[in-house]
């Protein structure tokens, strides 16, 4: 029998971990726990690669291995599971697992891609390779608002996929846009692996989401830039759109006096007050005219809110309360001193410590005598008088410079609005404003304080709800069916702690973690270096694994390390996080590819797929680079926020 190239990939690699620990094994003098719990990860990732289910894998070699830790004592065995088993399920984090993957699934059956997709493709007809640019921006979006990598690549696949191919894309091109961007949903906030990592490293999940916003943000960038580049140097890789692919059909009421028309904003105008107008009704008029004046009325909406934001009086001091003075503002010494240099001596006179004289004795302070009486008609006249107004702030610079560059953007846009760009438009306003009104809630609630990540998921799943009904997809079927894939995902995500609790705790029992750190510390690593062996690990894991199992197996033995070389957790996550992107990316799972292979045309082959992912793992090279070159693109907006 024959075997594909994959197979020979895993046997092989499965034959060198196992190599390498019979190696290890051999040069110990003698066999510790520690070579023990060394072998248990061998065998783990053996047992993953040959197809067994993670969770239960991990559960399964976790207690056998503690039983050997506990020296085959089967009771405190069985006590160490149920004890992580109830400490992962107490995990508040974990709740808002299952509310964001139901809200996920529910945008997923709302149709939208589709109009998502139309809409922005026809948006960017005239950027080079607008086919393939839109696909990443509708992957990147739509991955955003479900954080579901096999259900974007597989629509896309349906959708994108045939009609690049019809206007003579290359097949590897793509297919590489079409799974780097649908892999984005997994680093782009709300993101399920972010909660995952926070949850393992103990790392806060609000200031991880604020911290992977803008790497997404860059990467889908590069991506972007990546095609377009592409497309001008090799123009037959992505041909421009067929003009019937730039058109849009106009309705009947709007063609009747659109004809001629270069601007939609006059010509709307005119026909309100002209014959133009004879055959059209004037609710049609008011209604294209009220679409077209959005823009500008979302605009004034902002720049008056921010204007008195930047302009609100700034607070005042705090007001006096009558009777309290400065300290040291009566006296000589201006308020607390140093005692005398000869140190501190008994009162003179102290063995004759007495009685204080009697009542008669008692008078004022002196200079009590000379304080006049208050005036009540005064003091009732001061009670009454209205503090001082604060005076208003002038508006900013930057403020004015911002008013000025949005009202240039809106002359513009003006300027260039006909009747095919409202058209447009509007279908943006039905697809793309929706979703991203969804996710910068979640999102905006989540990074500003307003609510815990779990209300946010909470209020992105009512979202979804809203989404779904207003598109008319609410139906028992779509809700049965999105409540048992997230029962299904969320138990696999749960299960997959447990295991990891388990399999985490024979380990450090077995002395492995310390094993782990000896080697490590033992080669006198910078931070640099060390930072440059664990993303190269991490690479190379992603090739038989995914990004769960990176994540709940070796998270645990990279995070104790951190402290010692000096690095924020926050930022080796997100580090993390731009890295098992090649997870989905890299083969031989690589499970993006197969996603795609299941849908696409028989004459697109896995290498072909596999061959346009190269360049989009390259890509994500080039961004952790950049992060680690330039860290505030992770850390500038949680130490903005949060610090």
């Amino acid at each position: 029998m024959k075997l594909r190239k994959e197979l020979w990939f895993g046997f092989t690699l499965m034959a060198l971990i196992l190599a390498g620990i019979a190696v290890v094994l051999g040069r110990a003098e003698t066999i510790t726990n520690g070579h023990i719990g060394l072998l248990m990860l061998a065998l783990i990732v053996v047992a993953i690669m040959l197809g067994f289910p993670t969770a239960f894998t991990l559960m399964g070699m976790g207690m056998i291995f503690t039983w050997l830790a506990y020296e085959r004592d089967t009771g405190k065995t069985l006590d160490l599971m149920v004890q992580s088993a109830f400490k992962v399920m107490s995990n508040d984090v974990l709740i808002s697992i299952p509310l964001f993957v139901f809200m996920g699934y529910l945008v997923e059956r709302a149709n939208l891609i589709e109009k998502l997709f139309k809409s922005l493709h026809l948006a960017m007809a005239r950027v080079p390779g607008s086919l393939a640019v839109a696909t990443l921006f509708t992957c990147a979006i739509f991955a955003t608002a479900t954080g579901i990598v096999g259900a974007v690549v597989t629509l896309m696949g349906l959708l994108a996929l045939p009609q690049m191919l019809k206007s003579g894309y290359d097949i590897r091109l793509s297919a590489g846009a079409i799974t780097a961007g649908g892999c984005l949903g997994i680093l782009i906030p709300p993101s399920v692996m972010l909660i995952v990592y926070g949850a393992t490293a103990g790392v806060s999940v609000v200031q991880l989401y604020a911290g992977a916003f803008f790497p997404g943000l860059m990467l889908a960038g590069l991506y972007v830039l990546f095609v377009i580049g592409v497309a001008l140097i090799k123009p037959g890789w992505a041909p421009p759109l067929a003009p019937e692919l730039r058109t849009v059909r106009l309705p009947l009421a709007t063609a009747r006096f659109a004809e001629g028309a270069q601007r939609a904003l006059p010509a709307l105008l005119q026909a309100l007050k002209g014959r133009r107008n004879a055959d059209v009704p004037t609710g049609h008029l008011l209604r294209q005219l009220a679409v077209v004046l959005l823009p500008a009325l979302v605009f004034a909406l902002v720049a008056v809110g921010a204007h008195r934001v930047v302009t609100a009086p700034a607070a005042g001091p705090a007001p006096a309360i009558e009777g309290l003075t400065e300290l040291g503002a009566a006296g000589d010494a201006g308020g607390l001193a140093e005692p005398p240099a000869g140190g501190l001596e008994e009162p003179p006179g102290s063995a004759d410590l007495s009685e204080p004289p009697g009542a008669e004795a008692l008078g004022e302070p002196p200079g009590a005598e000379a304080a006049p009486p208050a005036d009540p008609a005064t003091a009732a006249a001061a009670a009454a008088a209205p503090p001082a107004e604060a005076q208003a702030r002038s508006a900013p610079r930057g403020y004015w410079i911002g008013v000025g560059t949005g009202a240039v953007a809106l002359l513009a846009f003006y300027a260039l609005l006909s009747f095919q760009r409202l058209e447009i438009f509007k279908m943006l306003l039905s697809s793309f404003f929706p979703l991203m009104a969804l996710i910068m809630a979640v999102l905006g609630s989540i990074v500003f304080g307003l609510a815990t990540p779990t209300e946010a998921a909470a209020v992105g799943a009512l979202g979804g709800f809203v989404l779904a009904a207003a598109y008319r997809q609410l139906t028992f079927n779509v809700v049965k069916e999105s409540v048992f894939l997230t029962a299904k995902t969320s138990a696999m995500v749960c299960w997959l702690f447990v295991g990891s609790a388990i399999f985490s705790s024979a380990f450090a029992l077995l002395g492995g973690q310390e094993l782990v750190e000896q080697w490590v510390l033992s080669m006198n690593l910078t931070k640099t270096e060390f930072l440059l062996l664990s993303q190269v690990l991490i690479f190379i894991l992603g090739w038989p694994l995914e990004w769960t199992e990176i994540i709940v197996i070796f998270m645990p033995i990279f995070v104790p390390l951190l402290d010692h070389f000096g690095v924020d957790p926050l930022f080796f996550g997100l580090l993390v996080a731009l890295n098992l992107q090649t997870a989905f990316l890299s083969p031989p799972v690589a499970m993006a590819a197969f996603y795609l292979k299941g849908v696409s045309p028989p004459h697109v082959t896995l290498n072909q797929i596999f061959a346009g992912m190269l360049p989009f793992m390259g890509i994500q090279i080039i961004a952790i680079a950049l992060l680690y070159a330039f860290p505030a693109i992770g850390l500038w907006l949680p130490q903005l926020l949060y610090r």
